[in-house]
């Protein structure tokens, strides 16, 4: 078994079951008889970028997913001749998360972002920041109450737009404070 195949055990225990494995049940699931089998495994992985420990040597996924072949351009428009050609591999976590540590996911309820090509049971990734911009989509508690909206700029005083034209731009009463900005959107569509 190579190194990938060990990779993928690994990371599929983590899917599965939603934590890492110990160092017993990877003997197991390896099929190694040796600790220190295991232990050159993972920090061959963590030299990889795979796998990152914690100062405890706790050791967890480092990315969300591996890299993905891209093997062309579709046109979206009329049909035209297609040829399958690996161009590159692409890491989904590379592509869309700059900052492991302050991003996070949300699930969508609501169709206040539709417009934005946001619906309802889609997947937002968020990054947390003290500095959005005018025109991001952000994640904000207003008047004590979370939302995802644009962040606009109107008389002096930010306030937060809604992607649906049956919806009204909310302008606090209160406060207004922006916890993340979305980076990408998730849909997977249903097989």
């Amino acid at each position: 078994m190579d190194i990938r195949e060990q990779k993928n055990k690994i990371l599929n225990f983590y899917k599965t079951r939603k934590r890492m494995p110990g160092y017993k049940e990877m003997l197991h699931l390896l099929g190694f008889k040796s600790k220190n089998a295991v232990y050159k495994v993972i920090n061959k992985l963590v030299e990889q970028g795979i796998l990152e420990k914690d100062p405890q040597g706790h050791i967890s996924p480092k990315r969300l997913v591996g890299e993905v072949p891209m093997l062309g351009i579709v046109e979206a428009g009329l049909p035209s001749p297609a040829e399958e050609q690996l161009l590159e591999t692409i890491s989904l976590d590379d592509l869309l998360i700059k900052d492991i540590d302050k991003t996070f996911i949300l699930k969508v309820k609501g169709d206040s972002m539709i417009e934005a090509h946001i619906a309802e049971g889609d997947l937002v990734i968020a990054e947390k920041t003290d500095k959005p911009k005018i025109g991001d989509i952000v994640v904000a508690e207003v008047d004590d109450e979370w939302t995802l909206k644009y962040l606009r700029w109107k008389n002096n005083k930010y306030y937060l737009e809604p992607a649906n034209r049956n919806y009204k731009p909310i302008f606090p009463k209160k406060s207004l404070r922006i916890g993340a900005v979305v980076r990408a959107t998730i849909r997977k569509y249903k097989s």
